[in-house]
């Protein structure tokens, strides 16, 4: 049941190692917990020394990068597990098994006999959650999942290209908010059928419900509203500087309507299957892509964690990472969902809401009862 993702570069996170007896915790599901954009500490366009520092695959010995030495050999196939995952992050005496992929819908999940296929060239996550949980103790697991079954990606790749249309382009957000409702029920459904199989999978590993902790999550807002973007006036440096090649219109849509709206459903799902809900919708507000008070890296300004953005910036996936990576955690922001899940299961079982602390670093998350 190996977890290694690759050898760490001197500056990733550093957690303790858990005692060889202490129980696993288990992530399954999707690119924002699989560890997708982990490779990058903040965001940079100075190429010299890795991107400002913010490439943690490059190896400043040979002047090359390796995405290896972050995603190990998940990176083959694009999984994309990556050494500070939000399970890899956190800071409690458990060890650590990090099923999760990138791009995965709950499809990818489920077991075999209830819909459930290979993904990725990877079996069912639940079941090889049921393989890897069989014999072992399990403290808990966290799921992460509707992201693709609503077709996020997609719903942004739209707007991103109504953005970027030279002549006759305008926002996606009307026509995206009627897709997004209408495909809402549907992807609290597979959500719910998703957490029945991660139930199945452990009873059958013998471990009845009551024994561990279940733990069903939402998604943190990539993207400011309008009010707090740095870049005014809709113009072409939202792409060229930024990152962040989306009108006005579609940005306060995606913050104040989109991402409550999928954390709604996931709450609704997780109550449902008799989970717990980890309520991230807010947790990088302030550290979003282009929001003011953040920064990018240059020679002068390294990467930290509390002046960095906290979400992969939009990239073609040429000379900078992969298209893939784009509007997920960063580092910083994988180190922070770690804290909150450590938060989370430091906490009797109940509902919460995970939220930063302004001009503070990843460790500085804080807890709140969701009402």
């Amino acid at each position: 049941m190996a977890t290694a993702t690759g050898l760490a570069p001197a500056h990733a996170s550093v957690v303790e190692a858990p005692a060889a007896d202490a129980p696993w915790v288990v992530s399954v599901g999707d690119s924002f917990i699989s560890g997708e954009a982990g490779r990058w500490s903040g965001n940079s366009n100075e190429s010299a020394d890795g991107w400002s520092g913010t490439d943690r695959a490059y190896d400043p010995q040979t002047a090359e990068s390796d995405p290896h030495r972050v995603y190990g050999d998940s990176y083959d196939d694009g999984c994309n597990r990556s050494d500070v995952a939000e399970v890899q992050s956190l800071t409690l005496d458990a060890r650590r098994l990090n099923l999760a992929c990138s791009g995965a819908t709950s499809t990818a999940v489920k077991l075999p006999e209830h819909g459930g296929s290979p993904f990725k060239g990877e079996p069912s996550q639940a079941g090889r959650l049921q393989d890897a949980a069989t014999g072992q103790p399990v403290r808990a697991v966290v799921v992460s999942i509707g992201g693709n079954d609503l077709g996020f990606s997609d719903i942004i790749t739209d707007c991103t290209t109504g953005f970027l249309k030279p002549f006759g382009g305008a926002p996606c957000a009307p026509d995206a908010a009627v897709r997004a409702k209408d495909r809402l029920p549907s992807m609290r459904q597979a959500a719910v059928d998703t957490l029945a199989d991660v139930r199945t999978a452990l009873e059958r590993a013998g471990h009845p419900a009551g024994s561990y902790r279940l733990v069903l999550q939402s998604y943190p807002s990539p993207l400011p509203d309008a009010a707090r973007i740095r870049y005014p006036g809709e113009k072409y440096d939202r792409l060229t500087s930024g990152g962040c090649p989306f009108f006005d219109q579609d940005l306060t849509w995606a913050h104040d309507e989109l991402v409550p709206e999928i954390s709604t459903a996931l709450a609704e799902a997780a109550h449902e299957a008799g989970a717990e809900f980890l309520d991230l919708s807010r947790a990088f507000e302030g550290r979003e892509v282009c929001a003011t008070g953040t920064r990018q890296a240059d020679p002068e300004h390294p990467p930290t964690g509390e002046n960095a953005e906290w979400v992969r910036f939009v990239t073609s996936g040429v000379g900078q990472g992969q298209l893939q990576e784009s509007l997920h955690p960063n580092r910083f922001g994988q180190q922070a969902l770690g804290r909150c899940l450590t938060l989370q299961l430091e906490q009797p079982a109940a509902d919460h809401r995970c939220t930063n602390t302004p001009a503070a670093g990843p460790t500085a998350m804080t807890l709140t009862p969701r009402p």
